[in-house]
């Protein structure tokens, strides 16, 4: 997996490049610290599997930046890491193209999660953005883990508390066994447990036992 990351503050790329090597055992990842340069590593490798991209960088205003990168570049993936909390912004990045909308603030679970989510083909807003602006979200109480997890990865744990192996998940599903494997994993993370009777119990606590179409 390729994937190329670009902002401007060369200590919050270190911390993201951390986080994301969680998403599988060979991930390369390159940088870009402005617009120009993240054209210029895009041009280069045709073959990312997906770009994430700070808002504000400079070379553009942002969401110029990210229209002009869409037009450029219409078949990868692109996924906002941003510090902006307004639902304008999140609004217009994805009017822009975005598949993804990521708060700098966010555990690094709920990045995971939505980086797997847009890795499936869905886009990925955050839920207070849904309803309106998030400053006031982060001391929202309730088991956070409800969020954490995509459409695919609770398909995956449906299958899972009904004990099917991974082989019969991934028939079911119409996906290879090693993407099953991904999504368990980080389904895992997201309920922090090490197994399928943990995450079991972790579910049924949680209420995410529920079909999902």
């Amino acid at each position: 997996m390729k994937i190329l990351l670009a902002d401007d503050h060369p200590l919050f790329r270190e911390g993201v490049r951390l986080v994301l090597t969680q998403l599988g055992d060979a991930v390369e990842i390159l940088d870009a610290h402005d617009y120009p340069s993240l054209f210029i590593q895009a041009e280069k490798h045709p073959d990312l599997d997906m770009a994430l991209a700070d808002l504000n960088m400079p070379g553009l205003p942002g969401h110029e930046g990210l229209a002009q990168f869409r037009r450029r570049f219409p078949g990868i993936p692109l996924v906002v890491l941003t510090a902006s909390e307004s639902r304008a912004d999140a609004r217009q990045a994805l009017s822009a193209g975005a598949l993804g909308f990521i708060q700098k603030s966010s555990p690094s679970q709920v990045m995971l999660a939505a980086l797997n989510q847009v890795l499936n083909g869905e886009v990925y807003v955050p839920p207070c953005l849904e309803h309106g602006d998030c400053s006031d979200a982060h001391g929202a109480s309730g088991p956070p883990s409800q969020h954490l997890l995509t459409t695919r990865q609770l398909q995956v744990l449906q299958l899972l508390l009904q004990g099917k192996p991974n082989k019969v998940i991934a028939r079911e599903l119409n996906l290879s066994e090693g993407t099953v494997k991904i999504h368990v994993a980080g389904t895992f993370r997201a309920l922090n447990v090490s197994n399928r009777v943990e995450a079991s119990i972790a579910a049924r606590e949680l209420g995410l036992g529920m079909d999902v179409s």
